[in-house]
């Protein structure tokens, strides 16, 4: 046997040639790749990549929820006396007290699985909510019965301010509810999605990382209300449809009670 026909000392050696003992270690490795969702190992399903908003993922930050609701408030705080929540201090200092809560409870990422941390942030969206439907409900009366605001400029922005905070509101409903909310979205509790986003249903043109966020459900949220229909993003459960049909109706029914108003008070 010549020193060509040797094999090298620092080769590695082949799978079959190993001893009993670097078994356990090879199984050792070979269970950290199988369990590393960053990995294509734990991506690969049949050839193909599984999407990361179907598998397990890091929980999604809480910053741009934090900020549009701080938006929602403000816009609240704003609106004229005869539209507002009396006394006028009274939801934007619950609901800045829920959110401060909240934030203290979990302050960078969208909390863990606990019921008390849930249900605070659903009750206060259902705040805002039930406080944005008093103030429209108002300003509609007031333009069906031709008194309140007289001023176009001033009844323009009410109607603004009280569109983008219905805006803002039912977007965090979506966030909320698909899928059974951000933290089980990032623990792919739910195979099924309740909204097809583009990138759902054409995950060749998207990367691998991508999956739904608090923007995304934003932006759905705004052009359901611009457009009063779906757009690029599909409802595909009936919670989500009757969602949506109610956001259109509401939307529609501000838009052109306002619009309707300030062009008659102009002439």
């Amino acid at each position: 046997m010549t020193d060509r026909d040797r094999p090298a000392e620092d080769e590695p050696a082949s799978p079959g040639t190993g001893t009993p003992e670097d078994l356990p270690a090879r199984l050792s490795r070979l269970e950290r790749k199988l369990l590393d969702p960053g990995l294509d190992v734990a991506r690969s399903l049949g050839g193909r990549v599984v999407p990361a908003w179907r598998r397990v993922t890091h929980r999604e930050p809480r910053v741009p929820a934090t900020i549009t609701i701080l938006i929602a408030i403000g816009l609240m705080a704003a609106l004229p006396a005869r539209v507002a929540n009396r006394p006028r201090w009274l939801v934007p200092a619950l609901a800045g007290l829920l959110l401060v809560g909240i934030l203290v409870a979990n302050t960078r990422f969208v909390g863990g699985r606990t019921r008390v941390l849930r249900v605070a942030s659903l009750v206060l969206i259902a705040l805002l909510s039930i406080a944005n439907a008093a103030s429209g409900v108002r300003l509609v009366v007031d333009l069906v019965e031709s008194k309140g605001i007289k001023d176009p400029a001033e009844l323009l922005l009410t109607g603004a301010s009280i569109w983008l905070t219905n805006m803002i509101v039912f977007g965090l409903w979506y966030w909320e509810f698909d899928r059974g909310g951000p933290v089980a979205r990032a623990l792919a509790v739910h195979e099924y999605p309740d909204f097809l986003f583009p990138q759902m249903a054409s995950p060749d043109l998207a990367p691998p990382d991508w999956e739904p966020e608090f923007l995304d459900y934003l932006y759905l949220s705004f052009t359901n209300a611009t457009a009063f229909s779906p757009t690029d993003v599909m409802p595909m459960s009936q919670w989500t449809k009757l969602t949506m049909l109610a956001q259109s109706v509401i939307s529609l029914v501000i838009v052109v009670l306002v619009i309707a108003r300030a062009v008659n008070i102009l002439r």
